[in-house]
């Protein structure tokens, strides 16, 4: 491909600024990073209050977080952010002891011990090629792309055994005999909004954590940055030889031999066009997405495949709590990660120790698919209400022992709210109908590229890392 080409990318978060990074890097400068909102970073959101950032959005990272790695190296930016503390608490705010080394829990510790052991033998054996980055090939029974390493060396290679990944991950760790690691892989994954293990397939969930990945969670081997992982991505940002333009409204993309996009009323032509904004396409009943349609061109191809997606209505708030009251680390409440308690707060985030006047933040998700229906069902059914399930959370705060403080009008003070278009994803009849060949047989198509959350996984690491897949596949 030309150099010179000129390269619109839709999207400055990690996926989008980690394409202009890695495009760089290839030799292509003339590329325009268009951002919709007045900052970048995505999911990656640090607001700051009294002083310090705190996390509404993604929160960590491990060390085998390659791609942030570059992006640390091309910015200079280090993970020096606060060591997270986590206990576990019933829904009544006891402390809840069921992982802890006592007689009575011994025996069953010993077997969820040996499980996870087992599953771990399983995945480098059996499951060869199951952490590569992106989904290409694996409900064919084959992986390809780049190992999981800091050299990223080229890899593929045949596996039947990979199509078991289009089951639920709750089925497959019953196939495989493992059912007990669900009580330990959860804690990351359900609590922080990727759904539950009777809807999402096990591909999503050991793309994010792959083995290696939660033997750091498990271990708290973990990494946070000072100033919030939003930090991160507005140092790349203004690393970059063209920082994202922010404030971009696109209204129309018409693609041909050229792409013309209209943007901000003005029209601008290029060559090439990465999207990492949601592909899904329709109408999007959320605040900050809106459905790939709206404006680009999808053809009926696309139209097709896009219309499987669906995505997580997973919610976050900031409050404060009567000093007195303030706990000593997060704490993770294990009985309300499960579809029949929907709507609960599942992880109440501390972020800095010891400091009283800091929010905690909760989380808390709104749907959930039955396994008995369709995708089509399922998407004309119902979701739980944002302002009725935060009412629902702030319950649950009460019933934790923690005290809100009050606003003005003596109501339960929230600090920030963030509601974002989260994990978006297909379920496993289309996983194993080959949705992902078929969307990566589109690469190039009409000049047009797609990366982004849905490609890979919705993490910081396997979003970047899919960018640089991309532009090692395309841009070489």
């Amino acid at each position: 491909m030309d150099k010179n080409s000129r390269i619109a990318i839709i999207g400055a978060g990690p996926a989008g600024l980690g394409a202009g990074m890695y495009l760089e890097q290839k030799g292509y400068e003339n590329y325009v990073i268009f951002e919709k909102t007045d900052h970048v970073g995505g999911k990656c959101h640090s607001p700051t209050f009294d002083g310090k950032r705190h996390e509404m959005g993604a929160i960590m990272g491990v060390s085998s977080y390659y791609a942030v790695q570059d992006v640390e190296a091309f910015t200079g930016v280090t993970h020096d952010g606060p060591k997270l503390q986590r206990v576990f608490r019933y829904p009544n705010g006891k402390i809840d002891h069921r992982f802890d080394k006592k007689l009575k829990n011994l025996p069953h510790l010993f077997k969820l011990k040996r499980q996870i052991k087992k599953f771990g033998k399983l995945l480098e054996t059996k499951y060869k090629g199951y952490d590569i980055c992106g989904h290409i090939g694996v409900s064919e029974g084959r992986y390809e792309g780049f190992a999981v390493s800091p050299g990223r060396e080229p890899v593929s290679g045949v596996n039947p055994n990979l199509k078991d990944l289009a089951l639920p991950f709750k089925e497959f760790c019953e196939l495989n005999k493992v059912p007990l690691v669900q009580e330990v892989w959860i804690h990351p994954f359900t609590s922080f909004g990727y759904g539950y293990f009777d809807e999402i397939p096990a591909a999503y969930v050991l793309k994010y954590l792959d083995f290696q990945t939660m033997m750091n969670f498990m271990n708290n081997n973990l990494w946070t940055w000072k100033e919030g992982t939003q930090s991160i991505f507005e140092a790349l940002n203004s690393k970059l030889k063209n920082p994202a333009r922010l404030n971009s409204i696109i209204t129309k993309i018409v693609r041909g031999e050229k792409v013309t996009i209209t943007v901000n009323g003005e029209e601008e032509v290029f060559d090439k066009l990465i999207i990492t904004a949601p592909l899904q396409v329709g109408k999007i009943d959320n605040p900050i997405a809106q459905g790939l349609d709206s404006y680009l061109d999808v053809t009926e191809k696309e139209r097709e495949l896009f219309s499987k997606i669906d995505y997580e209505r997973y919610d976050t708030f900031a409050f404060n709590v009567e000093k007195e009251k303030y706990p000593e680390a997060s704490f993770y409440v294990v009985d309300h990660m499960t579809p029949e308690t929907l709507g609960h707060g599942m992880v109440f985030y501390m972020r800095w120790k010891n400091e009283p006047n800091q929010p905690l933040i909760s989380y808390r998700l709104r749907k959930h698919k039955n396994r008995d229906e369709t995708v089509e069902e399922y998407k004309q059914r119902e979701e739980l209400g944002y302002e009725e399930t935060k009412a629902v959370c702030l319950e649950d705060i009460k019933k934790l022992g923690l005290t809100p403080l009050k606003d003005k009008d003596g109501n339960d003070k929230i600090v920030y709210e963030f509601q974002t278009y989260y994990f978006p994803h297909v379920f496993s009849e289309d996983y194993a109908k080959g949705w992902y060949e078929k969307v990566e047989a589109l690469q190039g198509e009409n000049n047009t590229y797609f990366a982004g959350e849905i490609m890979s996984f919705g993490d910081i690491d396997e979003t970047l890392e899919y960018s640089r897949d991309l532009i090692e596949r395309h841009f070489a």
